[in-house]
């Protein structure tokens, strides 16, 4: 997708149930199906991408798969957006194992893992992708099993499904974590989402310690306002209008365009970075 053609605000008020679906949403995003190039740079490898059915999730596992990787595609229960990704998968000329379930449990991201190594042949890397998030006005419309149900889905299950795939890994796999602008500048209304992300951002550079001497590295890619079904599911329709406008490039980004900084992480153009933190922001400083 050129520059021109990239949607600016104010995009078509639109609202939408949790979690979204992709088919709804006007603009539709843009996953890279008609544009991303591989070069074999994941050439034999098996990844495992949470929330891979859409948004950000879903332009990864086709830039993996264009560049080589057998994909894992883990979502929670949107059938029909994680077999379109199947689809763009197999169109690459690799494997797509489609994996429905809720990481929120640990003896689920165990079977994940599992299943991926059984089915596929090992694990090289893994994509800590899927996260949840709500806007509320006031704490005293959080609900504790919220506030739960935000954390175990963000910060849980990255933990429970790294402990799982680190003893299937290889010297020179990957671990890449999406935490988020989020983590440097919080938005009061996303107050548990934001929480999460800190903590992601900190998991990352601990965990990156913690198996840098068996070869794994761990980094994160930090989106700032990237245009997926989150946000009319989440968002007021007046706020999803302008969502994007205040970054530098003044329009929210499109899921492809973070694709590159994962195979970047993931990929041997990487082999010198852990416990990084990548921003792609649109220009929203996170120094």
């Amino acid at each position: 997708m050129t520059e021109e053609r990239r949607p600016s605000p104010p995009q078509p008020e639109q609202q939408q149930q949790p979690p979204g679906e992709t088919k709804l949403m006007k603009p539709v995003p843009d996953h890279g199906e008609h544009s991303y190039q591989g070069n074999g740079r994941l050439a034999g490898k098996v990844a495992l991408i949470t929330g891979a059915d859409s948004g950000i999730g879903k332009a990864v596992a086709i830039a993996f798969a264009r560049e080589g990787a057998d994909v894992v595609i883990s979502y929670l229960n949107e059938d029909e957006d994680a077999h379109d990704t199947a689809k763009w998968v197999g169109d690459a000329g690799r494997k797509a194992l489609v994996i429905p379930g809720d990481i929120k449990s640990e003896d689920h991201c165990i079977d994940l893992v599992e299943r991926t190594v059984a089915e596929l042949g090992g694990l090289d890397v893994l994509v800590n992708n899927a996260a949840f998030q709500r806007t509320y006005a006031d704490i005293s419309d959080i609900s504790a099993v919220e506030w739960d149900e935000t954390f175990r889905t963000n910060i849980y299950a990255p933990f429970f499904l790294s402990k799982a795939a680190a003893p299937h890994m290889k010297p020179g796999g990957a671990i890449i974590n999406t935490t988020s602008i989020q983590s440097r500048q919080p938005s009061p209304q996303l107050l548990a989402y934001a929480s999460t992300k800190g903590a992601v951002s900190n998991f990352t550079a601990g965990l990156a310690e913690m198996l840098a001497a068996k070869g794994i590295r761990v980094n994160a890619v930090a989106p700032g306002p990237i245009w997926t079904p989150l946000i009319p599911s989440t968002m007021s329709p007046e706020k999803s209008a302008k969502f994007g406008e205040q970054t530098l490039l003044k329009r929210a980004g499109q899921p492809a365009e973070l694709a590159g900084a994962y195979v970047l992480l993931a990929s041997e153009l990487g082999s010198y970075m852990t416990g990084a933190v990548i921003p792609v922001t649109g220009g929203e400083i996170m120094i």
